[in-house]
Parts: C-alpha cells; structure tokens; sequence
C-alpha cells in the first residue's frame, strides 16, 4: 500500500535501509550539517531535547568506534554520528518515572536516517557496541548516554537497496480494543 498523499515520504521510508558498504568519498560538510539540523527539528517529550550529536572527526575516536564494535563492514564507513541521551534532560512519566531519553532519540536518529537518504546518503543503525568504550573515548559526562552511534556515507557501488520485509499493515493495526 502506497498513499499518494505523502509520496515523497513514503519513497523515502521505503528506500532507506541499513547499510552495511560504503563508498570512500566523503561526505560534504554541508550535508552532514544539514542531516544534524533536521534532527535538531525532530519532536520531544514536553520539547526537553535531551539529545547531543557527536560527529566523529579524528583518526582516534574513529578507532574507538571500532574497539566497541568490532565487525569488518563498519569500517567502510567514511563518518560517524554518536547519539547520545541526557537522562537528566528528558521527561519522565509522573505515574510511572518512565524515562524517555531513548523514545526521543530514536524519532530524533530516525530524522537523521530520512534525512541522509533524501541526500543520496545511508546509514545504519547501531546499538550492539560497548557504551563504556565510547563514553571514555568521547569524555561523555556523567548522565549523557551514548545511545546509538550511527555510521553515515555513500553507499558502496553496486550496493542495492534490499527488499523489506515487514508484517502486514491489518497484522500490525487494530481499530478499537486489541
């Protein structure tokens, strides 16, 4: 199901997808800083914005992306972003203190996926990495979280966008009562 109402953003959603090749060009400053910006424009919980983006911009810390995940493909990404959450920033739910530093990044990392792929960019999500590692390497203060560290580039040639495989729209709506 297509709706003609949102083509754009439909083609965008259904066309970004997990990279796991990059090219070696590098990215542009400016798309870099305009991926960032719409991810400085993405919703909040009671507008807290408790995110910080770190851009990975030295042989070293690059290295200590690599030390806390440590596969093969991740090193064919030319940039980095590191998702970091402030959990003394966020909102949390007054019946419950439920804590929504990571619902927040996440619409926010998502902007970024969006963005990137309106740009001709990919990327890919990553959360199996060693927060310890990179949260020593960045000199993260005490409270910000390393949520998420997102490599960013051109897709490598010949790299195709895979078929999604996703559950059904009547298997994941239900109208009224579950």
């Amino acid at each position: 199901m297509q709706s003609n109402a949102y083509p754009q953003l439909y083609e965008l959603a259904r066309d970004r997808f997990s990279c796991r090749a990059y090219s070696d060009r590098p990215v542009e400053k400016d798309k870099m800083l305009a991926v960032l910006d719409v991810a400085r424009l993405a919703p909040s919980a009671c507008n807290r914005q408790p995110w910080m983006f770190l851009v990975v911009d030295s042989d070293e810390l690059r290295e200590s992306i690599f030390r806390s995940y440590d596969r093969e493909w991740i090193r064919t990404a030319p940039e980095f972003i590191v998702a970091c959450g402030n959990h003394d920033e966020a909102w949390h739910r007054g019946c419950d203190n439920k804590d929504h530093t990571d619902v927040d990044l996440a619409i926010a990392i998502e902007h970024i996926c969006l963005a990137a792929t309106s740009l001709e960019l990919a990327t890919c999500w990553v959360c199996n990495f060693d927060p310890t590692e990179i949260s020593k390497a960045f000199n993260l203060p005490e409270g910000i979280e390393p949520i998420a560290i997102i490599p960013i580039g051109y897709p490598a040639e010949g790299t195709e966008i895979p078929a999604k495989k996703r559950k059904a729209l009547h298997d994941v709506v239900k109208w009224g009562k579950f």
